[in-house]
């Protein structure tokens, strides 16, 4: 089945460029002129990538963003903003609205399709990662569920969130600053103790001798 695209431009001339070259690639193509009208397009056809300009008329591309994340069915579409203003504090306010990608004007057909496709490539990864296995711990992301030698655990979603990273890379350490980002975002202010609670109560969960602290750095879950 095609990925399906939502284009949302207030300019006809970009719109028709930008859609006559993912459609010849393959993909299932939806236009709105305006933020407003990509809301309710997108939670009717729940797309799998929206490629969105920044100003627009009735409905700037930052305010569409905002309201799209807060729609619960549409917490996993990828967002990226196409836009001519290529300062820093636009990309700043995209990704703070919920972008994960800002692509600046003009831009090559062919370099866009690379980049669409680089990002619907980690759609799917993210969807092949939805259930994590490892011995007798199962993780389901989709079901916010955890469970250990078939008993299943109760999880706020922020020691979810923690676990749910360490043990999608084994062995791997995490800095402090990079589970801060993943877990609580930027946006957040937290302590070290903040983490250092949470992982204590993991630990008890799970079992302490499944995540090693490495001083100064991190933690990491050993398998």
């Amino acid at each position: 089945m095609a990925y399906k695209i939502l284009l949302v431009d207030d300019e006809p001339d970009i719109l028709e460029i930008i859609s006559y070259s993912l459609e010849s690639a393959g993909y299932k193509i939806y236009k709105a002129n305006n933020g407003l009208e990509a809301i309710k397009i997108a939670k009717k056809i729940i797309p799998d990538l929206i490629i969105m300009d920044l100003m627009m008329p009735h409905m700037n591309g930052i305010d569409a963003c905002d309201a799209i994340r807060k729609s619960d069915n549409l917490n996993d579409v990828i967002i990226t903003f196409l836009s001519a203003r290529g300062e820093d504090f636009s990309k700043i306010a995209g990704f703070e609205a919920g972008a994960d990608d800002y692509i600046t004007k003009p831009i090559k057909p062919k370099v866009l399709l690379s980049k669409v496709k680089a990002l619907l490539r980690r759609k799917s990864s993210e969807q092949d990662q939805t259930i994590i296995q490892i011995n007798d711990l199962i993780i389901d992301r989709s079901k916010y569920s955890v469970n250990l030698k078939g008993i299943e655990l109760n999880l706020p979603r922020k020691e979810f969130e923690l676990l749910y990273l360490l043990v999608s890379s084994p062995n791997t350490v995490f800095t402090r600053e990079k589970i801060l980002d993943v877990v609580w975002g930027s946006d957040v202010i937290v302590g070290d103790r903040t983490i250092d609670v949470h992982i204590r109560k993991i630990r008890e969960k799970i079992g302490a001798s499944s995540f090693k602290t490495i001083k100064g750095v991190g933690y990491k879950f050993v398998s």
